[in-house]
């Protein structure tokens, strides 16, 4: 029965994690809207990243929660550190296994909590994430060696 639930968990896993390394796909179903509108994009939870500036975590402060979002976050991060501490035990999972597995898990709750935001919360974490994406960019761009 556990390998059953751990089988259906690790296919879902995947299936969203291969939602996520194919962005335009994961945009495609994200964004409505005809021609006539200008598009806005809506990323479903923020972009991991690879030079640790920011932690998801980050986008998330400074929000100010209801005490029924409250709760659902709670309830949130208790599953996700459920689910952390059920491959980390795995004996079967190569450490690389178990990096995407909870990499894959933290893109999960924190998409999540996002769901759980209210649109004007939902701007806000958007509005910090192409800030953030800016800064970086402009800082990439005063690396490259000008020619």
């Amino acid at each position: 029965m556990r390998t059953i639930r751990f089988a259906k968990s690790l296919a879902i896993l995947a299936g969203v994690m291969l939602m996520f390394s194919a962005p335009g796909v994961a945009r495609a179903f994200s964004i409505s809207g005809g021609e006539g509108q200008s598009p806005t994009p809506t990323p479903a939870l923020p972009e991991p990243q690879l030079n640790g500036a920011n932690s998801p975590a980050e986008y998330f402060e400074g929000l100010e929660y209801s005490a029924e979002q409250k709760t659902q976050i709670d309830k949130i991060h208790q599953d996700a550190e459920m689910s952390r501490a059920v491959v980390a035990k795995d004996d079967k999972l190569t450490q690389d296994q178990k990096d995407a597995m909870l990499t894959g898990y933290t893109h999960l709750e924190y998409s999540s909590i996002f769901k759980v935001l209210t649109p004007e919360q939902q701007r806000q974490v958007r509005q910090k994430i192409r800030a953030r994406k800016a800064a970086n960019e402009a800082a990439q761009k005063k690396q490259t060696p000008q020619s």
